[in-house]
């Protein structure tokens, strides 16, 4: 038997949420002393399906097909279901993405498989059993569930695993599937990328802000800072529904979950919908005039004072320490 990981690509590049998905995946392929396969669907460089390698894939399937050029859950599901199948792969490894967690419960119909979704450590194998430690609840709290099907389903919360180099460059072979009418009910005609930011997803660094901000007019400050850390941008739900900012921005329970090494949060009271969305972040800081908001106390550090006097002092300190550098 063998591990299968979907890489998955976002305009013909692998992100960074695809390379701890295949170190992840080929770190369950040692623990079980099996091989590791790696799948791409779409138009994607040779040379960065060959790159694969490097992560720890020792073959990759390449599928290119016009009809899979942009995703479609159910029919990228069927050719993922039947490269597990075609390779002996019991064990199916992708990123818990947008994408993902369509993708998961899908696969784990097709190969009659358990899934653990939000996979946040290495599986556990002793004595025969298999479990898996994953995000439950919204993020806030974890759950370790035993995973006892013949094939297994693992999504990998992006940020959750390092990303670990040391294999050389993986040979590349077509793969040809005959596409299903079936799997085209819903179509996805357009996807229209933010190119010029952050991906807030994949994101290690998320500076978000609220309605502390009083205006999208002040919002220069948080772009400022978020440049200067290469950082992703985001915000509450009230802002966004007040269209201060674009609703891709939004993170909460409704919007973007996101789990970054800092999540830095300006004028947010920490409703529970919105900390549903940024508990599973490892390092909390907050800056709000409201010494009794929420959020204080689920912060790891915090500020007590005026957004407008806090940031351009902590602006300026990042700057004079990058200049320093």
């Amino acid at each position: 038997m063998s591990v299968l990981i979907y890489a998955e690509n976002a305009g013909g590049k692998f992100k960074k949420s695809t390379f701890e998905a295949v170190s992840y995946a080929k770190a369950i392929a040692d623990q079980n002393k099996t091989n590791l396969i790696a799948i791409s669907i779409g138009d994607v460089a040779k040379d960065d399906l060959v790159a694969l390698g490097k992560y720890g894939a020792e073959k990759v399937l390449n599928v290119s097909n016009n009809k899979l050029k942009n995703f479609v859950n159910q029919a990228y599901a069927s050719v993922i279901a039947e490269a597990a199948n075609a390779n002996g792969a019991d064990i199916v490894v992708l990123s818990n993405s947008f994408s993902g967690r369509g993708l998961a419960p899908r696969l784990g119909v097709k190969l009659q498989a358990g899934v653990a979704d939000g996979a946040v450590a290495l599986p556990e194998q002793n004595g025969g059993k298999f479990t898996v430690k994953k995000t439950a609840f919204s993020g806030k709290a974890f759950a370790v569930v035993e995973l006892t099907s013949a094939n297994k389903v693992i999504a990998l919360t992006p940020n959750a695993y390092k990303v670990v180099e040391g294999g050389s460059a993986a040979p590349v072979e077509d793969f040809s599937v005959e596409a299903k009418a079936s799997d085209f009910k819903e179509l996805i005609k357009d996807i229209v990328r933010s190119t010029d930011k952050v991906s807030l997803p994949d994101a290690e660094i998320v500076v978000s802000a609220g309605r502390g901000l009083k205006g999208p007019e002040n919002w220069g400050m948080i772009e400022e800072l978020a440049d200067l850390l290469g950082a992703a941008t985001a915000c509450s739900k009230p802002v966004s529904d007040a269209g201060w900012r674009p609703h891709s921005e939004h993170v909460g329970q409704t919007g973007i979950a996101v789990s970054p090494n800092l999540y830095i949060a300006i004028g947010i009271s920490g409703a529970i919908q919105h900390l549903a969305g940024i508990s599973s972040s490892k390092v909390i800081v907050v800056i709000n005039k409201d010494a009794e908001a929420p959020f204080f106390k689920v912060a790891d550090y915090g500020i007590v004072g005026d957004a407008f006097e806090v940031l351009p002092k902590l602006i300026a300190a990042v700057k004079e320490y990058k200049a320093s550098a």
